[in-house]
Order: C-alpha cells, then sequence, then structure tokens
C-alpha cells in the first residue's frame, strides 16, 4: 500500500522519499523535522505555480486551501 505526505500528498517514495516515514523530503529538515506551515505553503505554492497558470495570490489561496485538507495542517 502506498502512503503519502501528510503535509503535501506526495508519494512517500522515489524521489519525494526523505528520512521520516510522515512527511516527504520537501516538507522536512534534514533530520525528518515538519519544516514551518509558511515554507510548507510557498513550496505547494510553487508546485501549483509549475503547472497552472496562475499568479502568486491565486497560488498561495489554493495552497492554503490544498493544506486544510492535509492531516499536519488540518487543525490549524
Amino acid at each position: 500500500m502506498q502512503t503519502y505526505c501528510e503535509s503535501c500528498s506526495a508519494p512517500l517514495e522515489g524521489d519525494f522519499k526523505g528520512v521520516s516515514d510522515k512527511y516527504c523530503k520537501y516538507c522536512t529538515d534534514d533530520k525528518g523535522n515538519l519544516i514551518t506551515r509558511e515554507q510548507a505553503k510557498q513550496g505547494i505554492a510553487g508546485w501549483l505555480k509549475s503547472w497552472q497558470d496562475i499568479n502568486d495570490e491565486v497560488a498561495a489561496k489554493r495552497a492554503e486551501h490544498w493544506m486544510q485538507a492535509m492531516p499536519a495542517w488540518a487543525d490549524e
């Protein structure tokens, strides 16, 4: 069964696999600790902009919406 990052939903395998069993390498520091909410939001916004024709403001809003569904950020 495939597992996914609880911060951004990336698959926890291949290029995304880091030291954490819960979060991908992009959502953690080198020790496997979850990055800040703002850092994750910027990363997700950048990913959204990479495949959607949107500006920074729209990307940030969509990233925030996306994060509300992620277990790492759902309660914040």
